[in-house]
């Protein structure tokens, strides 16, 4: 069984990442798997534990931490986010691919460890699209909103390590963007390994 491939979806706040993976889940439910990260936020209205986050304390996130349990862990806005390794590998190993949506850094950071995860970043058709879209999301404060809005172009910097940038405009473009992107990954092998699939040698 061929080993499935790591898909890091990465982009400001209010990009649009979540909308993105979910229709992209949803129109495609055997592309890839998602996996659900541990955070320690506090859940947003509607968000349910072990669905959307798991929600634990700042001491539960130290002990995850100390026990080497996390692929990779970010700071953002006073909260801390980790992708537990041993979720990802699990769907790897059945031969699935792996959806992250977590932030530039923590995308670094999983190329550092899996060499063949495949970065790829969103970007908003606009900085002023960005902006309408946090207001109208309604979850940000405008202290936080213009927090937000000063990271951004710092925030880009540290997408270096991303080789797909996808601009989400009309959201089935950007889906269909996507898709193709996790296809074509699909597709590359190791030359070492087809000669042994069909020839039988090394």
């Amino acid at each position: 069984m061929k080993r499935g491939k790591v898909i890091v979806i990465s982009g400001p706040s209010g990009v649009g990442k979540g909308t993105v993976c979910r229709e992209l889940m949803s129109k495609y439910p055997d592309l890839a798997a998602t996996t659900v990260s541990v955070t320690t936020r506090a859940p947003r209205p509607g968000e349910i534990e072990g669905v959307h986050y798991y929600y634990r304390t700042n001491e539960e996130f130290d002990s995850l931490l100390a026990e080497g349990k996390f692929l990779e862990t970010v700071d953002k806005f006073t909260h801390r986010y980790g992708t537990l390794f041993s979720e990802v590998e699990r769907v790897l190993q059945m031969g699935k691919n792996v959806i992250l949506e977590i932030e530039m850094i923590g995308g670094a950071n999983v190329k550092k460890r899996i060499p063949d995860a495949v970065l790829i970043y969103l970007l908003p058709p606009s900085l002023k699209v960005l902006t309408d879209r946090l207001v109208s999301r309604g979850s940000e404060t405008e202290e936080q909103i213009r927090v937000r809005q000063s990271q951004v172009e710092k925030e880009f910097d540290q997408a270096e390590p991303y080789e797909y940038f996808v601009v989400n405009d009309d959201l089935s473009v950007a889906v269909e963007n996507v898709k193709t992107i996790i296809d074509a990954e699909g597709l590359k092998d190791d030359f070492r390994n087809v000669k042994k699939i069909y020839f039988g040698r090394d």
